[in-house]
C-alpha cells in the first residue's frame, strides 16, 4: 500500500470525524456550508459506487463506505436533525452549486476516456 495515500485517507477520515464531532458536540452546524457537504456526498456517490462492480482490497472498499456513509450522515444531520437544522442559515449559504453542477456535467461529457455510463460518472 502507498503509504501517501493512507496518510491522505487517514487526515480526510480525521476531519470528517473531528467535523462530525463538532456538530454533535455544540448541536449547531454554523459556520458550515450545506451546498458545499451535499456537494461532497454528490461526488463520493459518484466516484465511489464502482465499488459495487470492481473489488480492489477490503481496505479500498471500507474506506469508500465510510468516506459515503460519513458524508451523507453530515448532510442528513444538517437537514433533519431538529437542533442542529435550526442553526443553519440559508441566507449565508449563497454559493450557486447548480451553475457548478452543470459545468462539471458538460465537462465530464467531453473529458472522458470512453463514452461509458461507470466511465462518465467518474469523470
Amino acid at each position: 500500500m502507498n503509504i501517501f495515500r493512507f496518510l491522505g485517507d487517514m487526515t480526510h477520515l480525521i476531519s470528517i470525524l473531528i467535523l462530525l464531532l463538532k456538530i454533535y458536540a455544540t448541536k449547531s452546524c454554523s459556520g458550515v456550508s450545506l451546498k458545499t457537504q451535499e456537494l461532497y456526498a454528490l461526488v463520493f456517490l459518484t466516484r465511489y459506487l464502482d465499488l459495487f462492480t470492481d473489488f480492489i482490497s477490503v481496505y479500498n472498499t471500507v474506506m469508500k463506505l465510510v468516506f459515503i456513509v460519513s458524508s451523507l450522515a453530515i448532510v442528513w444531520c444538517m437537514r433533519n436533525h431538529p437542533l442542529v437544522r435550526r442553526s443553519y442559515d440559508k441566507q449565508l449559504d449563497t454559493f450557486r452549486h447548480y451553475f457548478l453542477l452543470l459545468a462539471c456535467f458538460l465537462l465530464a461529457l467531453i473529458l472522458h476516456e470512453k463514452f461509458t455510463f461507470q466511465e462518465v460518472k467518474y469523470t
